[in-house]
């Protein structure tokens, strides 16, 4: 009973600490803490004074990623170039606005717990995260991150505009496909859908983004 209260009363403590950092609407942000993963809840326990900026920031960057998606500026958020831009854009504000290691420290605890959500069965974005997709977007971060040490006190629109520069001239990763959307091999071999179902480690390549 002792071990059932302890942890039942950490969990609300990360729910106060969560709506505390927010500041705003308790249902909102309710809803938003339990989308999180265990990590990523951990995160916000030893960063509370950055996960409100955070919040936000993560929200600007799905927008963000939208906008260009639907202009058809970069395309495919399924390990292609929107991917891409939308981990390197989150990472270069994340840097701009809480420091480069507490940003890089969030982006490993959101891919420790997409590994969480594979185990459970849980898509992100509507798939199933694997490990070439944590690969990609770990290494995109770092690009992003990079981007914005260099670019500190640029505009959000310019840094739209430097990623997305850095997307096209080839400095991210990407899943290779083919013409029809099909992941390939480093050889160039269609992989079955099948033989990707429900596989962390699989023979997905990551590319340039440039190609």
């Amino acid at each position: 009973m002792y071990i059932k209260l302890k942890s039942a009363g950490l969990r609300y403590l990360w729910i106060i600490v969560f709506l505390l950092q927010m500041n705003v609407y308790p249902q909102s942000a309710v809803e938003g803490f339990f989308k999180l993963s265990t990590p990523e809840k951990c995160w916000v326990i030893f960063h509370p004074f950055k996960a409100k900026k955070a919040f936000k920031i993560t929200k600007e960057a799905l927008f963000v990623t939208d906008s260009i998606t639907k202009l058809k500026i970069l395309t495919d958020l399924n390990g292609g170039r929107a991917d891409a831009f939308k981990h390197s854009y989150w990472l270069s504000r994340l840097t701009q606005e809480i420091g480069v290691r507490a940003a890089l420290k969030l982006g490993k605890a959101h891919e420790k717990g997409n590994y969480q959500f594979y185990k459970k069965g849980k898509k992100e974005d509507g798939y199933l995260p694997d490990k070439p997709s944590s690969d990609m977007d770990l290494y995109n971060n770092n690009v992003g991150a990079g981007i914005a040490q260099k670019n500190l006190q640029v505009s959000k629109h310019t840094m739209v505009e430097l990623i997305i520069s850095a997307v096209k001239s080839g400095e991210m990763k990407i899943l290779k496909k083919d013409s029809k959307g099909n992941f390939l091999t480093c050889s160039g071999e269609v992989i079955s859908k099948e033989s990707l179902q429900s596989k962390w480690e699989n023979k997905k390549c990551l590319v340039s983004s440039g190609l």
